[in-house]
Order: C-alpha cells, then sequence, then structure tokens
C-alpha cells in the first residue's frame, strides 16, 4: 500500500505543478490594476508606480513567477493587498470553516443518499423508487446558491425557524477555544453545549443547501450500481441457495456496488469545494471561498493563488483517499495497480 501511496502522490506533482503555471498566467491576465486598487482613487501616478514595484509587479512575467515558486518553496504565499495579512494565515484560519460547512454536507448526503438508492434498486417501481427519482431530478436541477437562497427565504424570512444567515455563530455567542477549527466538535471538546446548538443551527441552511445539490448524483449512481449487482450471476446463485434477504443485499451486493458509488463521492466532494465558494457568498460564511471572491474582485494575485493551490491539494488528498478505499473495499485493486 506504501509503494501505492507514494505512486500516486508522484503522479500528482504534474498535476499540481500544472495548477500553478496556470494560475499564475490567468491571475495575471485580470482586469484592473492591484496597485491601483490599492493606492485608492485619489493616488498619484508616481504613487502607483512605487506601490507596482514594491509588490513585483514591475518585473516581467517570468521573473515574477521564479519569484513566487522561490517564495512558495519557502512556505511564503504571499500577503494580501486587501487585509494586509499573509495569505497562508488567512487560508489557515478559515480553511475550518469551509472543510466543516463542506464534509458535514457531504455527511448528510451520504446519510440520505446511500440507503435511497439501495431502498430504489431492491424495490423497482415503488413508490420509494418513484421518490428517488424526483428527488435526484430535482437535486441535479436546482444550484446549490439558489436553494440556499430559497432556504433563507422560507425558513427565515418568511417561517422564522432558522437563524439569520450571518456566519458561523450568532452574533450573541463566543466563539470556542480553537482546537480543530470546527466550532462544533471545539464546543463539545470545551462542553459548551450552547454554543454547539448556536453552531448547528447555523450550519443548518447551509449544509441542507450543499446535500441537495449532491444527494442526486449520489442517489443515483448507488441505485444503478445496485440494480446492475442484482441482477449478476452471483446474486442469483445466492438466491438459489437460499441465502438470507439482507445477507444478499448488504452482504454482497452492497459491498460490490461500493466502488463505483466511491468513485462518485469523491467527484461530489469535488462539486462541493466549487459550490461552497457561492453557498459561502449566500450565508455570509467566513471560508476560503469568501476570501476568494473578495480577492477576485481586488484582483488580489496572491490570496487566488493561495487558494487555488490549496484546492489543488485537497484534490490530491482526496484521489488518494479514494485509492486507499479502493484497496480496503476489493483488495485486487491493489494488485493490478
Amino acid at each position: 500500500m506504501l509503494s501505492l501511496i507514494g505512486k500516486r502522490i508522484i503522479s500528482a506533482i504534474p498535476s499540481v505543478i500544472g495548477v500553478l503555471v496556470v494560475t499564475f498566467v490567468l491571475t495575471r491576465a485580470l482586469p484592473g490594476d492591484p496597485a491601483a486598487y490599492f493606492a485608492g482613487p485619489a493616488a498619484t501616478p508616481q504613487a502607483i508606480e512605487e506601490i507596482r514595484r514594491s509588490l513585483g509587479l514591475d518585473k516581467s512575467l517570468p521573473e515574477q513567477f521564479v519569484v513566487y515558486i522561490s517564495d512558495l518553496a519557502r512556505g511564503d504565499l504571499g500577503n494580501s493587498i486587501a487585509t494586509g495579512q499573509p495569505v497562508l494565515t488567512e487560508i489557515v484560519t478559515r480553511l475550518p470553516a469551509s472543510l466543516e460547512l463542506t464534509l458535514l454536507g457531504l455527511l448528510v448526503s451520504v446519510l440520505i443518499a446511500v440507503p435511497l438508492g439501495v431502498l430504489a434498486a431492491t424495490r423497482p417501481g415503488s413508490l420509494i423508487d418513484h421518490a428517488c427519482r424526483v428527488i435526484t431530478t430535482a437535486g441535479v436541477s436546482l444550484p446549490a446558491f439558489f436553494t440556499g437562497l430559497l432556504l433563507v427565504y422560507v425558513l427565515y424570512y418568511r417561517l422564522g425557524w432558522a437563524p439569520a444567515p450571518l456566519g458561523r455563530l450568532d452574533i450573541f455567542y463566543s466563539a470556542p477555544n480553537t482546537v480543530t477549527g470546527f466550532y462544533t466538535i471545539d464546543a463539545l471538546i470545551e462542553g459548551n453545549f450552547e454554543v454547539f446548538r448556536a453552531a448547528l443551527a447555523q450550519l443548518l441552511l447551509p449544509v441542507t443547501a450543499l446535500a441537495i445539490f449532491t444527494l442526486a448524483p449520489l442517489a443515483r449512481m448507488t441505485r444503478a450500481a445496485m440494480l446492475e449487482v442484482l441482477n449478476s450471476d452471483f446474486i442469483r446463485t445466492a438466491r438459489a441457495a437460499g441465502l438470507p434477504k439482507g445477507k444478499i443485499v448488504y452482504g454482497y451486493a452492497f459491498r460490490n456496488a461500493m466502488l463505483p458509488v466511491v468513485t462518485t463521492l469523491g467527484m461530489v466532494f469535488s462539486f462541493l469545494l466549487g459550490a461552497n465558494v457561492l453557498v459561502e457568498k449566500v450565508f455570509s460564511w467566513p471560508g476560503i471561498g469568501t476570501f476568494a471572491i473578495e480577492a477576485l474582485i481586488a484582483s488580489d494575485y496572491a490570496p487566488i493563488q493561495g487558494f487555488v493551490l490549496t484546492m489543488a491539494m485537497l484534490y490530491v488528498t482526496l484521489n488518494l483517499v479514494i485509492d486507499i478505499l479502493y484497496i480496503v473495499i476489493d483488495p485486487r485493486v491493489g494488485f493490478e495497480s
């Protein structure tokens, strides 16, 4: 397994290098002048030029790229023009907020989609099967940010059942002591159940929006994979041998249907990281998605490059976890590799 992990990491290096090059070039192609934005509307041309020199923007693109790579090798992602803080500090501070939202949305989606897909596959043509099709069609048709706006309008504005979509905690609560960066987990570690309930309440609407968005592909793939396995020869043999239905469905069929479901799970997580950017903006969530949008508006190169690099590292890690899960589910995959 260690050799497989090493091969996957080595194979990911060209992809990361490609991401660095493309991101560097595209950020330089953005409209607007960061030096002029930082200097303000009343700045003189001389002041703007001085700021441009201090930011290193007066150098040629190859020179800027060499400086960027050398800084990156030292763990320096640069400073944000808008906040004046190191980009690495901003990402480390904001990343737990985005991961808490994304992982909880994925967890809720899996807990609903996988059982729904299994039930729909074992009862084709039933009410559950039709409900699965309707839910998956609706999930595919509705963008996550639109679902979020709809949930805010109905559950917060019209009914008043949900708290105001204004960040990770209500203004009347203080954040728990940072251990993991996840407010729900840190509140439990601290034993502050009131803050835990408040943090969970703030997560309700954005997590629901993300779960609805990702539920559709997971449920559809689970249903399709289960139907294919249930119609295979070894399942018919198991039924003819008189094995219990639960043993056949969950002991044999579901395990063999897990590989395509895990693949879809990885794709869904990558979709979530993209959809998370807009959902964070809708709910004023202080994650790296909001940070990236603000940097993009300001043509702030360093945060954009840091955001894309972080996303690339998350994708590489995700693919590595999926490869390991493949081996756990079906050890033959490791030998074939």
